[in-house]
């Protein structure tokens, strides 16, 4: 049988078994005979070459190694979005040619065919199509709508439809399919790498219903996104994780009524990208998982103000990214509605050993927080909170200024900027009496001494040694010892320390200012030196 390709094929989308493609090339590779289909596979390492053979190029890869020649038919283009339905749900025709007896009975030796059994069947599957309101396709490989008008005769009433890993090539076929259901709310068109418009899409009645869309993993861009928006015009949730954008747009008069965005898995520039977006004026929930920023600043204001950014943000979720200063958690407290925050796994929670510790810093931090990595914030656990707080840092506020007679009370802008909150939490519960702040002094040295072990990992010769240390002893001091025992100087010197409370995760001391006591290290806890 001659090989043949479909006469659009170029630049649509394939599935070879279980691998997907996009087609690149259809037409001759001399010196072999007929045609052959390139393509560049969505896994490279299924490929062979970058669309170069015997030194002719027939077509580009983003991988050296991501493209094959196949024979037309070993590829699937697909099927329309009708018979993937009809399949899914069990509805097509081939079942009933399959339960074509179940129209005859036989009595005696006579065969009787009940007339019309047929067109009785295919009224009942326009019903049971018709009753359809949630559709789920997913790898079904849907590559195009079908015949026009034929979706909204048959499934009128569909309102959720999820496409995800089939295979549309382009943001046009997803228009013919929407363009048919009318009450359509829900779309999740993820996992399809598509061309989308390279100019503003005019407003239209296609999308006017619109209100959540999952374009995860579809290789769209911000800009693409803003040209697509106009068609959105009622849309509240929009997912655009792992698309690789870096660098974020101002919107201009679209997704205003966004509600819910999900940048998750895109490693933006900085997180000032983030200001780009921060006027969407009824934004409730931003989901920045593993976006690679570092640090929140919100410029427009002062400590101790509302910033006029993401004015409606309820829900903030920064988890799994690179943010290793207080001071962007101070910047939290600037959002005006901020209800929620989940931040596991950011280098700032390796700075306290104990959890509780932790959890008790940021909540005094942010005021209006009610919810901390999911778990309530109880109006006894808050208040317990800021009283520690204020307790805590009593002796650095009155280090920097701090005064309990009013007129005297002017703290240092830098004590200020490490603890913003630190004035307000005076006028809600007082300035820390004196009592108080005694309870903090220094204990007496023998039980400020710390038991710790040293080793010299990457240098086995060098036998481990036990050091009493005074938990006020700067990292610069240490690398001084730390000379007289090794002879290496303290500028080549490489601290961290690990814990059998930090289940094998080792915590640097990078700072030779700070003292021992700021990395929170404990009696037995273990000092890793390297050269």
């Amino acid at each position: 049988m001659a090989a043949r390709a479909p006469p659009d094929a170029l630049g649509q989308r394939v599935v070879c078994g279980t691998e997907y493609a996009t087609v690149r090339y259809v037409g001759s590779v001399p010196p072999a005979a007929g045609i052959w289909l390139g393509v560049e596979w969505d896994d490279p390492q299924r490929g062979r070459h970058d669309g170069t053979y015997e030194g002719t190029q027939y077509f580009k890869c983003r991988h050296p190694r991501g493209g094959s020649f196949i024979r037309p038919n070993k590829a699937n283009f697909g099927v329309d979005f009708l018979t993937a339905v009809k399949d899914r749900y069990g509805l097509n025709d081939e079942q009933d040619v399959q339960n074509g007896a179940e129209n005859t009975l036989v009595f005696g030796k006579k065969t009787v065919e009940f007339v019309g059994m047929d067109s009785i069947a295919e009224q009942q599957r326009q019903v049971q199509l018709n009753q359809l309101v949630d559709i789920s396709v997913r790898e079904c490989a849907v590559s195009h709508a079908g015949q026009k008008e034929e979706i909204g005769r048959t499934c009128a009433n569909i309102r959720h439809i999820n496409l995800s890993k089939n295979l549309l090539s382009s943001w046009d076929t997803v228009t013919d399919i929407a363009s048919q259901v009318p009450n359509l709310e829900t779309l999740n068109i993820s996992e399809n790498k598509m061309k989308f418009p390279s100019t503003s899409i005019s407003v239209s009645s296609v999308f006017s219903k619109l209100m959540i869309l999952a374009l995860n993993q579809t290789g769209i861009t911000w800009t693409e996104v803003l040209l697509c928006a106009p068609g959105w015009p009622a849309l509240e949730e929009l997912y655009l994780t792992s698309n690789n954008i870096t660098v974020l747009e101002r919107p201009d008069n679209v997704l205003q009524t966004l509600k819910l965005l999900d940048l998750s898995d895109n490693q933006l520039l900085d997180g000032n990208q983030l200001h780009l977006i921060a006027h969407l004026p009824r934004l409730e929930q931003l989901i920045l998982r593993n976006t690679g920023i570092s640090s929140i600043h919100f410029p427009d204001t002062e400590f101790g103000c509302k910033t006029k950014m993401f004015p409606s943000l309820t829900r903030l979720v920064i988890n799994d990214n690179k943010i290793s200063q207080w001071s962007s958690i101070n910047e939290l407290d600037k959002l005006p509605s901020l209800r929620s925050l989940q931040c596991h796994n950011n280098p700032l929670m390796d700075t306290e050993k104990n959890p509780e510790t932790l959890r008790q810093l940021i909540i005094a931090k942010i005021s209006q927080l009610e919810v901390l990595n999911k778990s309530e914030i109880l109006p006894a656990e808050r208040k317990g909170a800021e009283l520690d707080y204020r307790k805590i840092f009593g002796k650095d506020w009155l280090a920097a200024g701090g005064n309990w007679n009013p007129e005297k009370n002017k703290p240092s802008e830098e004590f200020l900027a490490a603890h913003p909150r630190y004035p307000s939490l005076c006028l809600k519960y007082g300035a820390p009496e004196e009592g108080e702040l005694k309870g903090q002094q220094p204990l007496t040295l023998k039980n400020q001494l710390l038991t710790l072990t040293i080793k010299c990992p990457d240098k086995p010769e060098q036998k481990p040694v036990e050091k009493k240390l005074p938990e006020s002893m700067t990292i610069q001091r240490v690398k001084g010892l730390l000379y007289r025992l090794l002879k290496i100087p303290g500028s080549e010197l490489k601290l961290s320390y690990e814990s059998s409370k930090l289940e094998g995760k080792e915590v640097e001391l990078d700072n030779d200012l700070k003292p021992l006591r700021f990395y929170s290290i404990e009696n037995g806890d273990c000092v890793l030196v390297r050269w």
